[in-house]
Order: C-alpha cells, then structure tokens, then sequence
C-alpha cells in the first residue's frame, strides 16, 4: 500500500504540533533547551532499546549538543544498519520533558499532581510501604512486571529475594504464543535462517514494519535472491506489499488454513518422513487431527481459495527443506493461539527443515557448541546473583489454573493482576512495581485495568517518562536512557556462540539513575543487601567473564564478539566446515552430519506432535481442533492491530522524533465499508463495543477487508504526558475485552466493534 506522508496528513486532517506535558514541581524535568550532552566523542559499542531486540549499536556524542548512532560493524548481520527507531536514541536523550528527579504524588492517584522528592526519601518510603504490605498481607501481595529485556532481571531478583513470586513481562501481550507453542513441542524455541530460504509463509509476522534490522535485512536478501515470500494478512501491510502474493484472510482464519496446508502435505505424502519417523511423536494423532480439515473446508472459515492453498502447499513442499513458515510473535489473533502457533511449527516439521539451511534451528549456546567442538571455544557466563535465596511458598497468581504452566515459566500471564487484584483470588494484591512497563497501552480491557491500579496501596513506576501507566503511581523513579548506562554481557548466540554489551555513553541526565542500581539500592534499604554482594555493573561483568581481564576488555572495545563458524547439524557442509576447525570435534555420523546430536527437551526427547503433558492440562487440546470461536456478532466488524515501522507499541509515543513522525493512528476502513455508513477521508469515526468507545479518524482504502477494521497500537493515551502522538487516535486497550487465550495465556487482540461517523 502506498500512502506517502503528505496524503496520510491530509488524509487524517491532523497537524504536527507537541503538547504541553502537564504541571510538574519545578527542576522534575530537563526543560533545558540548550542542554548539553556530555559524553564519548569516539564511536563506543552498546545495544540499541528502542524496541525488544537489542540490536548492537556504536553511538558517540557531537559538539556537546547530539549523539550519532549508527549499527555495530562487529556484528555480522547488523553492519551501519539502524532503523527509526533505533536513530532516535538522540532525540530520547535530548527531550527536555524527560523526568529526571525522583517525585511522589502529591494529589489524588491519577490527578497529575506531584513533588520532588531525594533518592533516599523517595527509598525510605518505598520501603516502608513494601514491609508494610508484607506483614499484613504477605511479599506475594505485591506484583513486580517489567518490559521483557536485560533490565527486568534486576526487578525480578528483587523480587526474589523480597519474597515475592509474582513477576510478569510482557510477554502474554506479544510474543508468548510462540514460545509456549515452541516449548510444548520443542522444548524451547527455534530460529529462523531467512537469508537462505527460497520460500516463505507468513501469517501476520510482519517484518517490514515490526522490524528487527538484522532480521528483516535477512528477509530482504531472500527476496532479492529470488525466495518467494506469501503473506496471509487481513490488511495489506507492508510485508504484504512486498510480497509475492497476498491473501486477506479473515481474522481468526489463520488455523484452518494451517490445517489445510497440514492436510494437503500429509494426504498427497509430501511431507518429510524420514524426519518426522526419527525426530517425533504424535505423527498418527496429528494425521487423525486433520483428516477432514481439506482446503475447501478452510476456504469457508478463512475465505482463502481451496485451490491456493492447495498450490501454495505443493509449491513450498518442493522447495523443502529450504523453505520455512515464519512462527511470528505479534499479539494473539484469538482464542485458538496455541494451536495456531503449534500448526505453524507443524508445518515447518512437515517440510523437515529443522536444522536445515533456509528452516529453523535451535540457538548454539556456548556451552553447546564448547562440548561438541571437544575444546574451549567461547566463554560461558557465570551468574553473578547470590544462589542461597529461600524458596518462596506462595504459588504465582497465574498458576491457579495449572495450564498456564508454561508462560508462568516465561513471563507470566500479566492480565491475572487484574483478574486477582479485582476478585481477591487466590490472595490480595496491594502492590504494583513496574520498571520501563506501560500496561495501560498494552494490556486489554483498560477499564478493569484503571480500577486494580485504583485500588492498589502502592504503585511504583520506574521510567523515562511519565508513561500512560506511570501517572497512576504514587512514586515516580527517574531512569537512566540506554546510553546513559552500562548494563551486564547479553547472550546473542545464533548458529554459534556471541555476547554483546551495553554501554554508557553519554553521561545521565539530572538525577536520574540505572534501574538496576535504583532496585540495588531500594533492596539495602528494605535490609536485603546481603544479596549483593557487587559493587557495581563492571564488577558483575568481571564476574560473569568469570575474571577473564582481557576478554572483559575486548567485549568493551568492540562491544559484539562471536566465536567459531556458524553450525548446522543437519547440514554435511556446515558439519565438515565445523569439524576442520575444530579436529577434536565429535565425529559425524555415518551421513556425515551430527543428525544424532539434534535433541529436543520434551518429556519424549522428541518433537511432540501429539503432547500428552499438555493433554492433561487442558482436554482436547492434546492435537489440534478447530474450534473456530466467534470474534464478534453479526452486526460488528473486526477490530485489529498491528505495529507500525516507527513506534514500539506504547512505548515510543513519547520520544519527540518519533512522535512527530507519526501521531495518529488512522482507522483502515475499506471504500464499500465507508460508503455504507456515509464516511469519508478524514471524518471523525466511532468505534464502541461492550468494552469501551473510541474515536479516530477514517483512512479510506481498499488494503483492508471489507469486515474489518486496522489501527496501530500505541495512541490515544487517557492519562501521563501530553504529546501529539499520544493525544491522537485510537486507544485499542479501550476496545479489547479481558479475554485470555487457554494454555498460552495471552490475551486475545482481535473483538468486533461498531462503526459510525462522528
């Protein structure tokens, strides 16, 4: 779809302006437009934030007024590459709206009225409140969540050590269904290696504007290599653009075309079955699943032609093993995600691209690749946390239903804060710390999520802004921005071994401070500091390197390190070249790869088709059923969200570049839609459904199903700083209802809404 963005203006009526930010106590901001960044003059290595994939960086200040970043050449697949996002680091760092002193709430939770206060008051009471809640109600009564990343670790061991089990990231309002799917079948999830596939599926995993630069550099050497890539989307993203073929599946129309495909691969015997015969279970209980789930049968659930769906099945068949169907990690299309994540991985099994150039693989930790080369050739990291915690009693507030076992393990179902907060079950919750999280915008039904927040007797937020979530709290901690800080060595191994670092590169901003050094500080306040026993972060990075001076001086010259050549085990080529390189390898099977060597950390030790553990948990969904749950009533159309190129979700709506990039998010309502209500370009539009109301303004094209409406996520925000992106557009929180989808625990993004004009 090409809307350039002098006709997305026009289209909207909208003009660029920035809002005020609201009545702070003076000094709470950096209101110093001629603020001088001081910092590294030299290019310095670190890891971008912007979004969730830590993309490696070099950034460097100039003139004392900017910073220039630009990708980590020691990074292979990075080179100079950064995207929007990534190149608006500086514009974070300079934004005189920032919070830069600790404050308290000095109104009315919610009213916007607060003061400055020390770092020492502002711990002094945080803790006192927290042993407060702990004695009368216990260290479970008191939730921790964060953003998923290298920071959160720090919350989630204060945590620990605090007494509290219940810790959430974000992951039940993005990617878990993938993982969980991964982890029941796989026992942990798998990469892709898009650069040498030659046919891609994708059902909504859009790259091109969810975009992780490595990743989606990848993809785009694919295509120029002649790879075809076929996108199943209701709307025409701009993945679907650049695709060779593009389907408007209706919402929710995803598994049964799956299963279709699943049908088609077994039936006509086009599958892989020396893979799927020694790498898995449950093949006969799969082939049963989708006896009768035929390519017309999915034609009427997902309006995709039975004859495509028969072609597509035999044209990526032939291509197999090199060819892959992209597993995703966007938010929950419906109920019937976990099966619809585990069909995905079905299908790639069916191809028997497991391990194969242009499938998927499992990641090469260094330990892995270490045992399997016979010598030391990457370094494995220590733990620098204390391992004598006491076992916590309390079980989490999401593992009351034993299904959600799985996202209980990784990251949590973070919804059930309401569920328990609301309903006192299985105990009270009286407390809310979060670090870098904004709820609000993230997670559904905002209404039942306003009144926990309400009713909490402590809530912290620790931020750069004063998020949408961050004006419900009753303390507000000031972070460092990700170039204001060093942080511990990240893992970023792929085919082999590799760690990268972030680091400070220009000095912070006013008061504030590192998260991980503020939850240190709050832990001796609260008499937990025997549990940290290091003194700061290059300490904990000495002791993870496991005292290795000069590997610890290295990773902070280049700030990206891997080891060794990139390892495929069903590869002969991959294995020969691994093998020359390392002569006390293992040796390879007699088919000269290490076929042998690939496990899967299941009960079975196998690829589990058909899982019995998973059957237990929650009946019938041991093999894949459509059930095909409504997403709305008859009279509704779909609601749907994605990403857009230029913000993370709710994020980014704050940064100055990035909010005047983009500052509204425009209703896609296709052209017959919009006639039959009297809608044009630009007019003013309601949405409304039993959850909430919202208005937008119309974007009249044909990229969009005539049933269904699109916004991106992240805007409309009701409370926290005022810019122009976040006082414009649809708030999609406020039109999704609390519903959560079985075992993967995540909730569901798509419900049916009412459309009229203003």
């Amino acid at each position: 779809m090409g809307i350039s963005r002098r006709s997305f203006l026009q289209g909207i009526g909208i003009g660029c302006s920035v809002c005020a930010v609201g009545n702070f106590p003076p000094g709470a901001l950096a209101r110093n437009p001629q603020l001088a960044i001081t910092g590294k003059t030299t290019f310095t290595p670190s890891l971008c934030e912007m979004c969730s994939y830590r993309c490696p960086i070099q950034a460097k200040t100039i003139s004392n007024k900017a910073v220039f970043i630009q990708g980590n050449t020691e990074a292979p697949l990075q080179g100079t590459r950064v995207c929007a996002r990534g190149g608006s680091g500086i514009s974070l760092v300079n934004d005189p709206n920032r919070i830069v002193k600790p404050m308290k709430r000095s109104g009315p939770r919610g009213s916007g009225e607060w003061q400055v206060i020390s770092w020492q008051q502002a711990y002094q009471e945080i803790a006192g409140k927290m042993k407060a809640i702990k004695t009368q109600y216990g260290a479970e009564s008191i939730a921790f969540t964060s953003k998923s990343g290298s920071l959160a670790g720090h919350l989630f061991y204060l945590a620990k050590v605090f007494g509290s089990p219940n810790t959430f990231t974000h992951a039940s309002t993005c990617p878990a269904g993938k993982a969980v799917a991964a982890t029941i079948m796989a026992g942990g999830d798998l990469a892709m290696d898009l650069a040498n596939s030659q046919y891609i599926l994708s059902f909504g995993h859009n790259l091109y504007e969810g975009i992780e630069v490595a990743e989606t550099h990848e993809l785009m050497n694919a295509q120029a290599k002649g790879a075809k890539l076929v996108s199943f989307d209701p709307r025409l993203s701009v993945l679907s653009s650049k695709a060779d073929e593009w389907y408007a599946i209706r919402p929710g129309g995803d598994l049964p075309v799956l299963m279709a495909m699943c049908h088609v691969m077994i039936t006509e015997k086009l599958y892989d079955a020396s893979f799927v015969e020694k790498y898995t279970t449950g093949f006969d209980a799969l082939s049963d699943a989708v006896s009768q789930t035929t390519p017309a049968w999915a034609e009427m659930h997902s309006d995709v032609p039975a004859d495509v769906i028969f072609r597509i099945t035999r044209e990526i068949a032939a291509k197999a093993p090199h060819a892959l169907v992209s597993p995703g990690h966007r938010a929950t299309y419906s109920q019937e995600e976990i099966d619809m994540r585990r069909m995905i991985f079905v299908l790639n099994v069916l191809l028997g691209n497991i391990e194969k150039e242009g499938g998927m693989y499992q990641k090469k930790g260094a330990g892995t690749y270490n045992k399997l080369a016979g010598v030391k050739v990457a370094p494995v990291l220590a733990s620098p946390d204390v391992s004598n915690v006491a076992k916590i009693a309390a079980k989490r507030i999401d593992l009351v239903e034993p299904q959600y076992k799985f996202i209980a393990a990784g990251g949590g179902v973070l919804q059930s804060i309401i569920n328990a907060s609301l309903t006192q079950k299985p105990y009270p919750l009286k407390g809310w710390i979060m670090s870098r999280h904004n709820p609000l915008q993230t997670v559904t039904c905002r209404p039942d999520l306003v009144k926990t927040l309400e009713q909490m007797d402590l809530v912290v937020s620790c931020d750069v802004y004063l998020s949408e979530s961050a004006a419900y709290a009753d303390y507000l901690l000031p972070e460092c921005t990700y170039l204001e800080r060093d942080e511990e060595v990240t893992d970023m191994s792929g085919l082999n071994p590799a760690y990268a670092l972030r680091q400070q590169v220009v000095d912070p901003v006013g008061e504030a401070r590192p998260s991980w050094q503020i939850w240190k500080e709050l832990a001796v306040e609260l008499g937990l500091g025997q549990y940290y026993p290091w003194q700061d972060m290059q300490t904990r990075q000495l002791h993870q390197l496991n005292g290795d001076h000069g590997l610890y001086n290295t990773l902070h010259e280049k700030g990206y390190l891997n080891w060794g050549v990139p390892l495929l085990y069903r590869e002969a080529e991959s294995v020969r070249n691994f093998m020359k390189k390392y002569p006390s390898a293992v040796m390879a099977d007699g088919d000269g790869t290490y076929g042998n060597q690939l496990k899967f950390k299941t009960p079975s030790g196998k690829i589990e088709l058909y899982s019995d553990q998973l059957e237990k948990l929650l009946p019938d969904y041991g093999i894949p059923r459509a059930r095909l749950l409504a997403l709305k009533n008859d009279e509704e159309l779909y609601f749907i969200q994605g990403k857009v190129a230029v913000h993370t979700n709710g994020a980014t709506q704050y940064v100055p570049l990035l909010s005047e990039l983009m500052w509204d998010n425009a209703v896609w309502i296709h052209p017959q839609t919009a006639n039959q209500r009297g809608i044009r370009n630009g007019d003013e539009v309601w949405l409304e459904n039993s959850t909430g109301k919202e208005k937008g303004r119309a974007l009249i094209t044909s990229a969009i199903r005539q049933d269904t409406l699109f916004v991106y996520m992240g805007f409309g925000s009701k409370a926290g700083a005022k810019t122009a992106a976040t006082v414009h557009g649809i708030h999609c929180g406020n039109l999704l209802p609390n519903v959560t989808s079985p075992v993967t625990g995540t909730v569901v993004h798509t419900s049916g809404v009412t459309l009229r004009r203003v």
